[in-house]
């Protein structure tokens, strides 16, 4: 049996902002556009909606991200300020090849550490969680030696 992961969904209210954040990560726009009509209601279970969708993906093609702003039906519930314990999907993790880099990078926009430093996992990792646009919990590590 093969299995290949798509897409992370990630609900936006702000799909610019959005954008502009994973571009600093290192993803890049693969397509964007409104999707709407009976089918994609039945498959999400909302009939009538209509999203705005960008999907992002990693340079070397190995996952991508769906951001997703909702113009019908209004977003209905807000969990993305939950501390990491919560119920639910945690995160999405991302390895960067130069962690400090990416976290300047990504401090222009608004980013926040979850904790006041990033910390060192044994000689294999240094990683961090950061809070990016509208709360969206996002990992980076980058690989030592």
């Amino acid at each position: 049996m093969t299995v290949r992961m798509d897409n992370v969904g990630i609900v936006v209210a702000d799909l610019d902002a959005a954008i502009d954040f994973f571009f600093e990560i290192g993803l890049t726009l693969d397509g964007r556009t409104v999707v709407d009509g009976d089918w994609s209601g039945q498959v999400t279970g909302l009939p009538g909606q209509r999203v705005e969708i960008a999907m992002l993906v990693a340079p070397d093609g190995s996952g991508k991200i769906e951001l997703s702003r909702f113009i019908e039906p209004e977003v209905v519930a807000d969990h993305r300020r939950a501390p990491v314990n919560s119920l639910g999907y945690l995160r999405v993790m991302f390895e960067v090849d130069d962690l400090d880099d990416t976290l300047d990078r990504l401090r222009a926009h608004g980013t926040e550490l979850v904790s006041a430093e990033v910390v060192r996992f044994e000689d294999v990792y240094r990683l961090c969680y950061v809070r990016g646009p509208e709360g969206v919990l996002v990992g980076l590590a980058q690989a030592l030696g």
